[in-house]
């Protein structure tokens, strides 16, 4: 643990993407080869199930510092971490040991399904082992919430550096659900072996903010609707048939309906596209709130099947006949593409995703002011000679998304932040008038300032009107313009809708309580996004 609580300290010193790259690099030619596959898997996401849940780690970091569980709590509420607080206040190692971070891994997983009783034994004596950063980072390890701030793609580059293999085909290796438990890092880096399902990395947009007109001359673009789904890839490989998220999470089962594609598509076929809950009868998106009822269930019932159908709509070709075509031009898979669609049955859940033809950049801005009608997100945008590359690499592809919808509504709760804001107030609740009466809506706890919260802050702390726990209820004063993508109804809200990603764009000093936005607006809006 020692050379990788040095990695997160050399990278937690500077926000120089020189100098983590370095330090990375380092650790990788360096470390034991065990360590450097958990580095590779922690820092691409691939973390340990939690086998400890917060409240036993609290009682136990409270008994061995020796201090009653409120002055623990009272600690935490100032220190806002909960690996933090238990790394200060437990005692000094007594019986400091070396430790992999491989080994500490395995002994941390192997408590899966213990009694508590042993688990509580066997993370006591690893505290007891490690001091410092190495203690906090095995428990941030234990709570599930670690982060290193650190890009997949800086990782995959450091990895490319320290083992002379290409970053390509590093990151295509580090795709899929591989078990740093049962991995080699020979194999991990290995350039040949059996792919199987295992998924490319997906090729990302930048968004476009200056308009279309940056970007030269309109021929040399092609554009498609940006599609409000799951981006996906579909991968049918000789005994592999998969579907993967952009998530990295396989999802085939959760989308029974693409099965019979197994009996139609070529061998050695890879498909980037967007899954889309389908209106079969009108052939057009449902909206993504029919969608996400299915994202989380490992099985859909018959209901759900039959009320929200699913459907790919495919834009680019991967992989051909077992070739990889991501170096080709995005006109030449467009093509090969369309023709492969072209020679499927007629009726598989399986489509091209229309092209938008446009004569100049103002012809194409007018079409995408139409993307709501065509229950799409706004327009995206690939140069025809543009590779498919690996990450969000700027200049070939753009995303141009629509304007968000916003409203200004009243805060009426506030609540301490976590972290580094866990001494302000950043998380509240707002409202809009339905009628006489203030109706709560939607949460929100990002989009403003530093400054801004720390005045909000002593505001809250002049205007509280009730406390629930750590919940203030406030004087309805302060107006906020609140962005998001999208309206759907929820029963489980006192509204009777939910705002897809709601952030504060601003704090609306010009205006008071009078002057926010009703219900019946919003449910206006709903109605639009329900085409």
């Amino acid at each position: 643990m020692k050379a990788f609580a040095t990695l997160f300290t050399a990278l937690d010193a500077t926000t120089k993407t020189s100098a983590k790259l370095t330090a990375l690099t380092d650790y990788f030619r360096t470390a034991p080869e065990p360590d450097r596959v958990w580095a590779a898997a922690l820092l691409s996401g691939r973390r340990p199930k939690r086998t400890v849940n917060a409240t036993e780690l609290r009682d136990w970091a409270a008994q061995a510092a020796g201090i009653p569980l409120w002055l623990f709590e009272d600690s935490y509420a100032v220190a806002g971490d909960l690996a933090e607080t238990i790394a200060l206040v437990l005692p000094p190692a007594q019986n400091p040991q070396p430790a992999g971070l491989s080994d500490t891994l395995r002994l941390l997983t192997a408590l899966a399904g213990r009694p508590a009783e042993d688990r509580r034994a066997a993370i006591l004596t690893l505290w007891d082992h490690l001091d410092g950063a190495e203690r906090f980072l095995f428990t941030k390890l234990i709570t599930g919430g670690f982060r290193m701030g650190v890009s997949q793609g800086l990782m995959t580059r450091a990895l490319a550096l320290a083992t002379g293999v290409e970053e390509a085909t590093l990151a295509h290796r580090l795709m899929g659900d591989w078990n740093p438990a049962t991995t080699r890092f020979a194999d991990l880096i290995s350039e040949g072996g059996e792919v199987g399902a295992k998924p490319y990395p997906f090729a990302l947009a930048a968004p476009l903010e200056d308009g279309p007109e940056t970007l030269g001359p309109a021929s040399d673009w092609r554009a498609e609707w940006k599609w409000d789904g799951i981006r996906g890839q579909l991968i049918h490989r000789p005994g592999a048939f998969a579907l993967w998220s952009r998530g990295e999470e396989l999802i085939t089962d959760r989308f029974p309906e693409f099965a019979p594609l197994a009996d139609f598509l070529p061998p050695g076929t890879v498909i980037d596209g967007e899954v889309l809950a389908w209106d079969t009868s009108a052939n057009r998106p449902l909206p993504f709130a029919d969608l996400q009822k299915r994202i989380g269930r490992k099985t859909v019932p018959k209901k759900l099947l039959a009320e929200a159908p699913a459907r790919m709509l495919a834009y680019d070709l991967l992989e051909a006949g077992g070739i990889d075509l991501r170096a080709a031009p995005y006109d030449d898979r467009r093509t090969r593409l369309a023709a492969l669609i072209a020679d499927l049955p007629a009726g598989l859940p399986l489509a091209l995703s229309p092209a938008l033809p446009f004569g100049d950049w103002p012809d194409l801005t007018a079409q995408r002011a139409e993307a709501r009608a065509a229950m799409a997100e706004g327009v995206m945008l690939k140069r025809g000679a543009s590779a498919y590359h690996v990450g969000r690499k700027r200049g070939d592809w753009w995303k141009w998304k629509l304007d968000p919808w916003s409203v200004d509504a009243v805060m009426i709760y506030a609540q301490a932040g976590h972290g580094r804001r866990a001494n302000l107030f950043t998380d509240f609740t707002f409202a809009v008038r339905a009628g006489n009466e203030l109706l709560p809506f939607t949460k929100a706890y990002s989009g403003l300032t530093d400054a801004e919260f720390t005045e909000i802050t002593r505001w809250v702390g002049k205007n509280t009107l009730e406390r629930f726990g750590p919940v203030r209820r406030v004087t309805p004063e302060l107006v906020f313009e609140i962005a998001f993508e999208g309206i759907q109804e929820s029963p489980r809200h006192k509204s009777g809708l939910a705002l897809r990603f709601p952030r504060m764009v601003r704090w609306r000093r010009d205006k008071s309580v009078d002057d926010i936005d009703t219900i019946d607006g919003l449910r206006d809006l709903l109605r639009v996004a329900r085409g």
